[in-house]
């Protein structure tokens, strides 16, 4: 939960430093349009509040280097939820699949139950979804190159969306940050995930979006577009029978 002190623009500035795990004052000035006093500003009321570490030209995540070490994802809120939504998620997969598993903590969780498939192959542009799945000989895993994430243990950027313009799979197992309350868009707090999560929906028959329902009605910097890009959102029993209402109005089906 963020300190109610923060305006918006902290808030996405802090959402964009926890899924890239560090951000330049040059760079922030451009996103957000402001001047970089302003920017410095931002960043020493993040620090004073013990989210971020400032340092010359920018700031990063505080705690990041052992996140990385230890190989998890920054995001650990409503497990329980991810699991579940894990669970039936998992439940779709089927031996010989070719399947697309998108970064993220809830994507890692299903990773987790694919451990035993005897002939699965596997597209992943998260490190440690590689890690998680690469030990099994009856996996074929194939991991995206691209700039690496630190809080998300994730590849992204043009390199990662390069891998994706020449495969077809029959299923994707796609993640978002958030979907906005009024018109279903799909949003990211780095614009670099953009050109990633596009070239994965093109990529595949069929589209499965795994989010917690926590993220319905939470809107991040970045909009890849609307829900109905996907065919699928899988989520916990917490959404409401509007929204799955308006969500089959737009033709997504709803598992919960």
């Amino acid at each position: 939960m963020f300190n109610m002190a923060l305006n918006q623009r902290r808030i996405e500035i802090l959402n964009l430093i926890q899924e890239d795990g560090h951000a330049k004052v040059q760079k922030l000035s451009k996103i957000f349009k402001v001047s970089e006093v302003t920017i410095r500003q931002d960043l020493e009321e993040l620090e004073n509040l013990g989210y971020i570490q400032r340092e010359y030209g920018g700031a990063f995540l505080k705690d990041v280097g052992s996140l990385v070490k230890s190989g998890q994802v920054f995001n650990q809120t409503h497990m329980e939820e991810k699991r579940a939504i894990a669970r039936k998620a998992a439940e779709i997969v089927k031996e010989g699949d070719n399947i697309i598993l998108d970064s993220g903590s809830t994507t890692t969780e299903l990773a987790k139950l694919l451990v035993g498939f005897k002939n699965l192959n596997v597209i992943t542009n998260a490190i440690n979804i590689a890690f998680i799945l690469g030990e099994n000989p009856g996996i074929n895993l194939i991991v995206s190159g691209g700039e690496f994430k630190a809080p998300t243990l994730s590849l992204t950027g043009e390199m990662a969306a390069a891998l994706f313009k020449n495969i077809h799979v029959d299923k994707c197992f796609l993640a978002t940050a958030g979907i906005s309350k009024d018109d279903f868009q799909l949003t990211y707090p780095s614009l670099s995930d953009l050109v990633v999560k596009s070239g994965m929906i093109r990529a595949a028959s069929k589209v499965y979006l795994l989010a917690d329902s926590s993220k319905i009605g939470h809107s991040s910097f970045a909009s890849l577009g609307r829900i109905s890009l996907i065919d699928t959102l899988i989520t916990d029993s917490k959404i409401s029978q509007e929204t799955i209402a308006s969500l089959k109005d737009i033709g997504v089906d709803t598992i919960y």
